[in-house]
């Protein structure tokens, strides 16, 4: 990845060493991530959203109209996570916009309405499921897993769950779709929830938190990270040594291990088969994530 050049005074703005120039307007944006590497390890990494001021002069480079913010990102991340649907879906006419910015290879994730994970009865929203996948739907190929998340101090019956998990669908029209659940109750987490979650092939969040549940448990076919622990006084939010690990750790998960050094709530199960990973830098020292999730990029592909 090109490093950006400093600016007067010695160092790039906001302590940034990862953001390099762009000409301003319309002028075309340099890629920086290998899209069809990142298909090809089936290694995604990323962060919430795009649109966040700190990023300005930091991530975005000066100069960069906010219009082009996300074709920006979408060259420099191989995936971002979008959590502005939690708080109302968008109109398909948006996420078809979102998809044409961004180029052939780029996934989103998206995290499902929370009019939908705080009604007061999961059994009475098939019909709000079917809206809100049909809207993002237009994402087409670049749509990814959807997360469905229940806030702390939602509590949900085992059975009312069963019901909810069966009724996500599994294709809609000729794309499969993936579904990942996230619970931050530590007291809905136990045997019996990882035993669900297996049956229904529905990946469980690994949210690496001091505040949320955090387990690694691998219950569907795919992993879904969310790693909430970057620091404001370290540029690339993790300590290099940090990103190491997580990129060896990413790359077991790939190939099919099941790091035991993880917390789980059962025993670590590995097999043979390759996943695919989607790692998501979210939170905690928000203004680093971007510039940790290009480092851990970067340490990726230096193991073929």
């Amino acid at each position: 990845m090109t490093r950006g050049k400093p600016r007067p005074g010695g160092k790039a703005a906001s302590g940034e060493l990862f953001a390099p120039a762009v000409k301003r307007g319309d002028a075309p944006i340099e890629p920086g991530v290998d899209l069809a590497r990142a298909a090809e390890q089936r290694i995604r990494v990323g962060v919430g959203g795009w649109t966040f001021a700190p990023w300005r002069d930091n991530f975005y480079p000066a100069g960069l109209p906010q219009r082009r913010e996300l074709e920006y990102a979408s060259r420099q991340l191989s995936a971002i996570e979008i959590n502005g649907t939690y708080y109302g879906a968008q109109k398909p006419a948006i996420y078809a916009k979102w998809r044409d910015e961004t180029p052939e290879g780029f996934v989103f994730s998206a995290k499902a309405p929370k009019r939908i994970m705080q009604s007061r009865s999961l059994t009475s929203v098939q019909s709000q499921i079917e809206d809100f996948i049909g809207g993002i739907a237009e994402l087409g190929d670049r749509l990814g897993p959807l997360v469905w998340q229940f806030e702390k101090g939602r509590r949900v019956a085992l059975e009312e769950l069963d019901a909810f998990l069966s009724a996500l669908p599994a294709r809609h029209g000729k794309r499969d779709l993936r579904h990942a659940v996230e619970l931050r109750d530590h007291a809905l987490v136990d045997a019996d929830l990882i035993a669900l979650l297996k049956k229904h092939r529905i990946a469980a969040v690994f949210t690496d938190s001091e505040e949320h549940p955090s387990f690694a448990d691998i219950t569907g076919d795919f992993v879904y990270a969310r790693l909430m622990r970057s620091q404001p006084g370290v540029v690339t939010g993790y300590a290099p040594p940090d990103i190491a690990r997580w990129a060896e750790c990413v790359r077991r998960w790939a190939g099919g291990d099941d790091p035991a050094e993880l917390p789980h709530i059962d025993p670590a199960q590995a097999t043979a088969k390759p996943r695919d990973i989607f790692v998501y830098f979210i939170s905690a020292a928000k203004e680093r994530n971007p510039a940790a999730a290009m480092a851990l990029i970067r340490e990726l592909a230096k193991g073929g």
